[in-house]
């Protein structure tokens, strides 16, 4: 991404689509429900805590805590699929390397309860390798965060392909 690419902000219209949209991802492996606010840079989501949430637990009445890193993940594909909308470029898949300084408050996202995930990009090599700062929230209190290393590669197959031969 150019810097001027990355400085445009998504018209309410592109955000009020479905996370589908925005993602590379097909149900049930949406964890994510929708995108409310995008920054040149950041974007926040919302993830909706039900009974039909993938990973939740009876047991626990809600899904265990270590998912949000998934919820992590998803909301940084969100961000690169709205600056690939803005500039009618393709959804491209991207790999979550791994996290730094993970912290996680509680044992479960609850039931009935709508988080914040918060993400907002540190740094980012031309190569696709990025480092993200993200938070989870509810009600403005921090549930979990960690910085996420990740790699977008432009163009997957060949990666992969490259990958596999070495």
């Amino acid at each position: 991404m150019t810097e001027q690419q990355t400085k445009q902000i998504a018209p309410e219209t592109l955000l009020s689509q479905d996370i589908s949209a925005f993602v590379p991802h097909k149900a049930p492996m949406i964890l994510v429900t929708r995108i409310i606010k995008h920054q040149p840079d950041s974007l926040t989501t919302e993830v909706e805590i039900t009974e039909q949430s993938a990973y939740f637990s009876q047991q626990l009445n809600g899904v265990p805590n270590y998912v949000g890193i998934e919820y992590m993940a998803q909301s940084i594909a969100a961000l690169a699929g709205v600056e690939a909308h803005l500039i009618e470029d393709k959804i491209r898949v991207g790999f979550l390397l791994g996290t730094r300084k993970l912290s996680m408050m509680q044992p479960t996202y609850l039931l009935n309860n709508t988080y914040q995930v918060d993400v907002t990009r540190l740094y980012q090599e031309a190569s696709g390798l990025a480092v993200f700062d993200c938070q989870i929230t509810l009600d403005n209190e921090i549930i979990a965060s960690a910085n996420v290393n990740v790699f977008q590669p432009q163009d997957t197959q060949a990666y992969i392909n490259e990958t596999l031969s070495t």
